[in-house]
């Protein structure tokens, strides 16, 4: 009768340190993605905000290069037969075309928006000590965003007997993950001044209340 051969204790031994070795892999592996996850979020984040900020600056800036826009595409000033301002009267055309074709800009231009930066191992622990030391990483910056315009009408006083009309856009971005390991969702916001004036004389309260923020 044969008898079987017992497996010699030394391969015990390494199949138990192997099986111990791969459930201490796999718990590192989770507490590392508990601990790194946040803080790429807010890398992803910050780095987001940062491209898009590039972004809608370069697309605003290249419109009012291109369109030349000036005072009076905005706004007509009426006068009365004494040479005192009669009135203030916005556009409307001219402004909902000039809101539409930013908008259009800025979200064309962000549709396209990608760019990639290395952010050190360290950096992602969340310790200050460790910030900035490692070997990095190349995280996939791609903004999923949507930016809404509308034009904004201010008048402030600028001296004796004089107004300072001030027409800017403003453009509200909402920023959100493309990818799901960086969750965040977040907004922000930009002003660009498109066009002022010195109104002399002073302005009828009524043109003031007229103008709207379309």
């Amino acid at each position: 009768m044969k008898h079987r051969r017992r497996k010699p204790a030394n391969y015990q031994i390494i199949t138990i340190t192997g099986v111990f070795l791969v459930i201490l892999l796999i718990v590192i592996a989770v507490w590392t993605d508990k601990a790194v996850r946040p803080v790429a979020s807010l890398q992803a984040e910050h780095l987001s905000l940062i491209e898009t900020n590039r972004t809608v600056e370069e697309a605003v800036s290249k419109y009012i290069s291109t369109e030349n826009c000036s005072y009076s595409d905005f706004v007509t000033v009426k006068y009365d037969s004494s040479g005192r301002v009669a009135s203030v009267e916005a556009r409307t055309q001219n402004i909902n075309k000039v809101q539409s074709e930013i908008a259009l800009e800025i979200n064309s231009r962000l549709e396209k928006s990608e760019s990639y930066a290395s952010v050190p191992v360290g950096s992602l622990t969340g310790s200050y000590f460790l910030a900035g030391k490692g070997m990095k990483i190349r995280l996939r910056i791609c903004p999923a965003s949507k930016a809404d315009v509308r034009l904004k009408s201010e008048f402030t006083s600028a001296g004796n007997n004089q107004t300072c009309h001030r027409i800017s856009a403003e453009v509200t971005a909402d920023i959100k993950s493309s990818l799901p390991i960086y969750d965040f969702e977040t907004e922000t916001s930009f002003e660009f001044l498109l066009a002022e004036s010195i109104i002399v004389g002073e302005v009828p309260e009524r043109s003031i209340c007229a103008w709207k923020e379309y």
